[in-house]
């Protein structure tokens, strides 16, 4: 039963919801709006995001094992596959903003009690299946090129990539089939997890939803791609230190993305009741971090 409501939602044959056709002037738009949450909820944002700049700069520090450095680039290009499901608070503090409802830093934890938390996970899941595919692809392609021996410098390493024939390979190559795996991601996910945390609609119309919003709108999704490829660059540089102020304007903004694309309103709410919050003590920490074993403790 409860695979049945992770897989279909609250109503199995429940009808698709409704896709609108956007244009540029929308991801503008979406763009504007994510912005101004951000602007709105600045301490919220950081609160979410600083873990990032932290992987990041964690994943140039294995660069000090030249094994990892070819593997450096994928990581931090392959962490962008989780985006959609990392950003699941993000969408909670714009949807809860956009219904004029009080707003705090806590509350991106409301999203545990949502009936759709099943279908997260296992969407969220997958996400991570991909994530560890393409670093293996990424690796099976290194080596194709440049064999099992770690680079004997970075420096060799980064006059390799970019000076020699198998060099210009593993960059055509990789990124050809980098590619592939953000189109996947970007067909089942752009609007998946917004839908899921505003509808009971199940992880398997979540998917589909998501990529007949892309079939129907093909260029502005494909742009929208653009923008965020484009933005986590600039974001990464230098040493990632841009993140904390991309990732969650791209947050916010994918949550209004996917109230411009997707009418939903005929589809089950995923309406939840947030666990009234009593006082919290510090011998409670670190329970309060996982509140489902806080309330079993509890009863």
């Amino acid at each position: 039963m409860a695979h049945s409501h992770i897989l279909a939602g609250a109503t199995p044959d429940q009808a698709a919801p409704a896709i609108r056709r956007i244009g540029v002037r929308d991801l503008i738009d979406a763009l504007a709006r994510g912005l101004d949450d951000f602007a709105a909820m600045p301490s919220h944002a950081v609160f979410l995001c600083i873990i990032y700049p932290v992987i990041g700069l964690a994943l140039a520090a294995l660069t000090l094992g030249l094994a990892v450095l070819p593997l450096l680039f994928p990581l931090a290009a392959g962490f962008a596959l989780l985006g959609p499901f990392a950003a699941m608070g993000l969408y909670e503090l714009s949807r809860r903003r956009e219904a004029g409802v009080p707003v705090s830093a806590m509350d991106v934890f409301d999203v545990l009690y949502s009936p759709s938390i099943g279908a997260i996970v296992a969407l969220g899941a997958l996400l991570t299946i991909i994530f560890l595919i393409w670093i293996a692809v990424a690796h099976a392609i290194y080596v194709a090129n440049f064999g099992y021996a770690p680079p004997e410098s970075a420096a060799r390493f980064l006059h390799d990539v970019l000076f020699t024939e198998a060099g210009h390979n593993l960059i055509l190559v990789g990124n050809a089939v980098g590619f592939l795996f953000a189109l996947t991601v970007l067909a089942i996910s752009v609007v998946s997890f917004p839908l899921l945390l505003d509808r009971d609609v199940g992880a398997v119309m979540a998917v589909m939803t998501s990529v007949r919003a892309v079939l129907a709108n093909p260029v502005p999704m494909a742009l929208w791609g653009v923008i965020v490829a484009g933005l986590l660059f600039l974001g990464s540089l230098p040493l990632f230190l841009g993140l904390p102020v991309v990732l969650p304007v791209l947050g916010h903004a994918t949550w209004h993305l996917y109230r411009k694309v997707v009418v939903a309103e005929a589809s089950p709410r995923a309406d939840y009741r947030p666990r009234v919050r009593g006082p919290r003590y510090a011998a409670d920490f670190p329970a309060v971090l996982f509140p489902w074993a806080r309330e079993r403790r509890e009863h």
